[in-house]
């Protein structure tokens, strides 16, 4: 009875070890929301069934304290997702790598030195709600919203309160300077966070939200037909988000596994398809899978995602000037 009992507990425990070393355990460190990262780990997990991912997450902000408090004894293998320009003020935290099909992200989707690489891309649009027009045309532009009748109409987001809203006021700077942003802060609604300015035109506060694609998609896909996407006339602003490997990362073969598993086709059709992200691989078919328009059929206004990160507390002071005058 003893040597069965023996055996039977020394062959649980082999078999546990044996699982042990079959699961590869990733720290996945991200600022995204629980729906999206469990969107994209579905997808994963049916690529990589080993993979074990352990998610950690927190604004962008605090984990990027964190890798860099870390960084004699990382906790983390991976991070997803940031700002290309907050990504780059962390380079050094930063593990390069190459994954196989990086020929299907376009250039400006990528980090330098393989040091990271875009996942999705934001495009920036002006939210409509007809219902709210009261008789006013809806803007076809970024200066439309500068002439006197749009005052109190329509929300922007503090750009010190988001990164993603500093990308829309760092486009709207180098597009139309100090007196494009003074035109529009005298006229805007400030909002202190993105999701306050697309809900508040869900809700009908606001006639216009300068805001994300996907988030006012999430509204025009649950059925609110007031809602309308409007991408300017004289061109969007891009604000990719990226993911890296953390320098020193423990569990390096599995991290490589998860960056191939989130850059891939699979993860990033489901993003698009459940959570109106727009991927940055150029082989996705975005109008065929969405009533969103191909990426191609855009007008973008080109800004250095570079220059934006190094320009960050200059173009933060024009737009504090520019609603200081507001007041």
């Amino acid at each position: 009875m003893h040597l069965k009992h023996f055996l039977q507990t020394g062959l649980l425990a082999a078999t546990l070890a044996a699982g042990a070393a079959q699961a590869q355990n990733v720290v996945l460190y991200s600022s995204n929301n629980t729906e999206t990262i469990e969107t994209a780990l579905d997808a994963v997990k049916k690529q990589s069934p080993k993979l074990n991912v352990q998610p950690v997450t927190g604004g962008t902000g605090t984990m990027m304290k964190r890798i860099e408090a870390e960084a004699q004894n990382p906790r983390g293998d991976l991070f997803w997702s940031g700002g290309f320009g907050t990504l780059g003020a962390y380079r050094q935290h930063l593990q390069p790598y190459r994954p196989a099909d990086i020929d299907k992200i376009p250039a400006e989707f990528r980090g330098p030195d393989d040091l990271w690489v875009g996942t999705n891309v934001h495009i920036m649009v002006l939210m409509v709600n007809e219902r709210q027009l009261k008789g006013l045309a809806a803007p076809a532009t970024w200066s439309d919203l500068m002439q006197p009748q749009w005052k109190g109409k329509f929300a922007i987001t503090d750009p010190s309160k988001s990164g993603t809203a500093y990308m829309l006021v760092y486009g709207l700077y180098k597009q139309f300077g100090q007196e494009g942003l003074d035109k529009i802060a005298a006229n805007a609604v400030v909002t202190a966070s993105s999701g306050t300015t697309y809900k508040g035109v869900a809700a009908g506060e606001y006639a216009v939200g300068m805001t994300l694609e996907y988030a006012a998609q999430e509204y025009v896909a649950g059925g609110q037909k007031e809602i309308k996407l409007v991408y300017p006339t004289e061109g969007s602003y891009l604000a990719p988000e990226g993911m890296f490997i953390i320098k020193g990362a423990k569990n390096l073969e599995a991290a490589k596994a998860l960056y191939d598993g989130l850059l891939s086709k699979e993860a990033q059709e489901a993003q698009l398809v459940k959570n109106f992200r727009r991927p940055t691989r150029s082989d996705i078919a975005v109008a065929s899978l969405t009533t969103l328009p191909d990426f191609n059929s855009i007008k973008i206004f080109p800004v250095s995602q570079d220059a934006a990160a190094k320009e960050y507390e200059a173009v933060v002071a024009a737009w504090n000037q520019a609603a200081a005058k507001a007041k």
